[in-house]
């Protein structure tokens, strides 16, 4: 497979070079530098598998549409605006140490259900590890599949392949794709992860 051509656009003034500079030549500002990827496919093939959506009137959309899935853990449904909304992203941040891949574990546990799995994929833990927290926790563990990765294209594969209700990714920056040559957490891997995994 051909590499796809990144170039590094300037955060402060979009000026656009072929390779990382330390200061940016056309504004100046040190460290603005951020690797993009200049063309993810073809416009033909962007256009062919692209569907077509139509424009709505605002007033004619109901609120009841947006079927939120509620979550069991009160304050972080508090959170999601009454539960979580089909094909959303939700980013979870904190400080280390603070809780956050332990609410997800309890969340993914509360989420699972019996027609499909959740799946929890820890990219810094090993999967012993979750299941010492899910049995410190005592969590019911019976529809939670749990994969140990940190490649994205890899982590969308068996997602596909498995079709979860719910995919928890801990964490994005933590993450990368093989067409980004700059390291797991960057702005860059961490914006085109993002992006991967909204599409």
């Amino acid at each position: 497979m051909a590499k796809v051509k990144t170039s590094f656009v300037c955060q402060q003034c979009g000026s656009v070079s072929p390779a990382y500079m330390g200061k940016c030549p056309g504004c100046g500002s040190w460290n603005s530098m951020i690797e993009t990827i200049d063309e993810r496919r073809s416009a033909a093939h962007s256009r062919a598998t692209r569907p077509v959506e139509r424009p709505q009137l605002l007033g004619s959309l109901e609120a009841s549409s947006l079927a939120r899935i509620p979550v069991p853990i009160s304050e972080l449904d508090r959170v999601l605006g009454g539960g979580l909304v089909p094909g959303t992203l939700v980013l979870i941040g904190g400080d280390p140490g603070i809780g956050k891949s332990t609410l997800v574990l309890q969340a993914a546990a509360a989420l699972a259900n019996g027609k499909q799995p959740v799946l929890y994929v820890s990219a810094e833990e090993s999967v012993q590890q979750i299941g010492l927290r899910a049995e410190r926790l005592r969590i019911p563990t019976d529809n939670i599949l749990v994969l140990s990765g940190t490649d994205l294209d890899g982590i969308l594969a068996t997602a596909t392949s498995v079709a979860p209700s719910l995919l928890i990714v801990d964490s994005i920056q933590t993450v990368s794709v093989d067409d980004i040559s700059s390291a797991a957490g960057s702005v860059s891997q961490v914006r085109e992860c993002t992006s991967r995994l909204m599409q």
